[in-house]
Order: C-alpha cells, then structure tokens, then sequence
C-alpha cells in the first residue's frame, strides 16, 4: 500500500491531525494540498511540509468556496476532512440551541458539503477519509452536542459509502490527542486533562497526532475498505 504519486486533499490540513496526516502522506510520495479559511495557517503549514506541498484557502462551511477550491486544484486521488474548531461543550440544561446548530456547521455540514463538492474531481480508485470522535462511545456530561456531532459523521460514513461506491467513503475515529482541539483550556488544565484521561484508558496515556495520522493514509491506502470507521483511542472504549 501507497500513496505514491497520489493527490491528496486534505480540509483542515494546516494543524493537529490534519497537518500530521497531510506530512505523512507526503512523506509517502503523495501530492498534498492544505485548504484552511485561514491564510496564516496555511502559509505557516507549508513552511513545515515538504517542498511538494500546496496550499489554498477556502471557508470551510462555504460549500461554493469549498468548489471553487477544488476547481482551483483539479482531479485528485482522496480527500481527508479533519477540520474543526476547538471544541465547547454545552450542559443540556443552560443549552443554547443556536450555538448547539453552530456546533454542526463545519464538523457535519463542512464535511457533508465537502464531499458534494469533491465527487466530481475525485479519481477512479479514490477514497474519501471524515473525522469522527470517540464522544460517540463514551460521552461525558455536557458533550451532548459534540457526541452527536460524531454520531451524524458516523451515519454518514455508511451511506455515503452506499451512494458513491465504487468511491471508498470511511472515517477515523480518535480519541483523546494532544492538538489544537483544546486550544480553549488554559495549559495547566489541558495538561492535567492529558494526564488524568490517560491514566483512565488501557494504554496509560492519550494520543498524539502522528499516531492518529497513521490510521488516515491506512485508510487511504487499504483498496478493500468502505463504510469503515477506525477507532484510535488507546483502548479507552474498552477501560
């Protein structure tokens, strides 16, 4: 399996897992191309990845923005979506449905959008990798919203890899990483967050976003997979 001579898209690609995955596929012979609403981000993310690397920007819940993105970058070979903002969690009890839609925007709809937008640039044999989360499994209180969020990603794993086969349609499923997501905490706390949540999992500490970047070009690469989602959680499922 390889990604040699592949293009590679890849919506958020300019930090955390997105950069991580669009460095290793690169790493792995592919063409990658970041696309970030933020032109900072991508000009600071091409300044870390291989020469060979491009960069565009687009708002990423903008489904005509996304189009004319890809326009701009012709037919490619897979697309990744690991965009997202850094996540706030909501108690269902002071909830404000209006920030619970927003929540939606561009971790559902960007990705739904995306798609849409990518079907008529993507080649013959490619695949399409979304991003879900383990919040799915394990919620905690105030994660209504961001459960549900992984949840709709899920369901739409699965029938999109009924709509568009023979087009390959999975997703990543991480768990808790050290990465921007938490860029909202205050450092003591995202530290003491890391240590507490590893210490509950069975692999004694939580991910890193090379490791999750791993399960993105499997997935890329693996011919015979569709409608798959990959768990990448330390076991944390399981504890």
């Amino acid at each position: 399996m390889t990604l040699q001579n592949k293009r590679v898209v890849v919506l958020g690609g300019t930090s955390g897992i997105g950069l991580a995955t669009a460095n290793l596929a690169a790493e792995q012979g592919a063409e990658v191309f970041v696309v970030s609403s933020n032109p900072v981000s991508v000009k600071r993310a091409l300044g870390t990845l291989p020469a060979t690397a491009h960069g565009d920007v687009a708002d990423l819940t903008d489904a005509t923005a996304v189009s004319e993105a890809f326009d701009r970058i012709g037919e490619f070979d897979h697309l990744v979506f690991t965009a997202g903002e850094p996540l706030t969690l909501l108690n269902v009890d002071t909830m404000d449905l209006d920030a619970a839609r927003e929540a939606f925007q561009l971790r559902y709809f960007g990705a739904l959008g995306a798609v849409s937008a990518a079907v008529r640039h993507l080649r013959r044999g490619g695949s399409v990798v979304l991003t879900s989360g383990s919040a799915t499994d394990r919620p905690g209180a105030g994660w209504s919203v961001a459960a549900s969020i992984c949840g709709a990603v899920d369901s739409l794993v699965r029938a999109l890899a009924v709509e568009l086969a023979p087009l390959r349609v999975n997703a990543v499923k991480p768990g808790v990483v050290k990465s921007p997501l938490w860029a909202n905490m205050a450092e003591a706390d995202r530290e003491r967050m890391y240590a507490d949540t590893g210490k509950s999992i069975l692999l004694g500490r939580v991910g890193e976003t090379s490791q999750i970047a791993e399960a993105y070009v499997f997935l890329m690469s693996q011919e015979f997979a569709t409608g798959t989602i990959v768990t990448v959680d330390g076991g944390a499922a399981l504890a």
